[in-house]
Parts: C-alpha cells; structure tokens; sequence
C-alpha cells in the first residue's frame, strides 16, 4: 500500500509543483490538463490549461494534484484546514532549507527551530496555500 496525499489548486498546480520539484528534487511525471480530456468533456474556456491530474515524484514518495473550480470543489476558495503536508529529515540543514524555500512569498505559523521534540521544526503556509510541517527526526536513517 502507498498513502498518497492529493493537493487541490485554483489554477495554480503546474506552477506549484514546478516549484515543489525544485525545492525538494522531484520530478513531475504526469501533467494531464483539461484540454486533453474525453471530447465531450466540458470544461470552462479559462480552464482548459489548467491540470485535471498532476503527479510528483519524489524519491519513493509522490504528491497527486488538480486544479479545481469552486463550481466543482466548493471550499477550494477557502483557506486549507485539517491537514498538513510534513516532511521529515535526519538532516537539520535540509529541513531548514526546506522550511526557508518552502515559506519563501508564503506566511510562516511557527519559526523553524529547535523544540522538545526536534532539533530543528517549523510550519507555515506556503504561497499556494498549501499548509506544511518540516521536521527533523535525528533517528532517521540518512
């Protein structure tokens, strides 16, 4: 089994990911916009580039994604609640480096630093909208 974490955008999910890859090494392995959909498949003038399944691969790890409209996905306007994407290294300088490229035009909700828990830990919200934890684990295998 793979747990896969699925982003929802507003028209933003190529530029997104194209960013996440960037600053974590990924790389995209599918991009499919609305364009390419079945023929009878509508969809609004505005989003015919914007992707209906995007893929990033990252190590053995992957993030899904799609850009979605509110008339499809209702709080897609809203700020995101309830999750976080969490990335988790045993490396201090990699974490931060993550937290600082990550954070970059987004709104850091607590500094990275080190806490009981960690020797090196922050969240913010990224400039997509898209909540994050980085953590550094010590005991991870390098």
């Amino acid at each position: 089994m793979k747990i896969v974490t699925s982003l929802s955008f507003r028209g933003q999910c190529r530029e997104a990911f194209e960013f996440y890859a960037r600053v974590l090494g990924g790389e995209i392995t599918a991009a499919l916009p609305y364009s390419d959909g079945p023929p009878d498949m509508e969809v609004p003038e505005h989003m015919k580039n914007w992707l209906m399944h995007g893929w990033l691969q990252i190590g053995d790890q992957a993030i899904m994604g799609a850009d979605m409209d509110v008339h499809w996905a209702p709080g897609i306007d809203k700020p995101k609640n309830g999750f976080d994407v969490t990335l988790h290294t045993h490396d201090v300088a990699e974490a931060r480096r993550w937290f600082d490229a990550l954070s970059d035009g987004g709104q850091v909700v607590m500094p990275f630093g080190e806490s009981f828990w960690s020797p090196g830990f922050g969240s913010l919200i990224d400039k997509f909208g898209i909540p994050w934890m980085i953590n550094t684990n010590p005991d991870l295998p390098a």
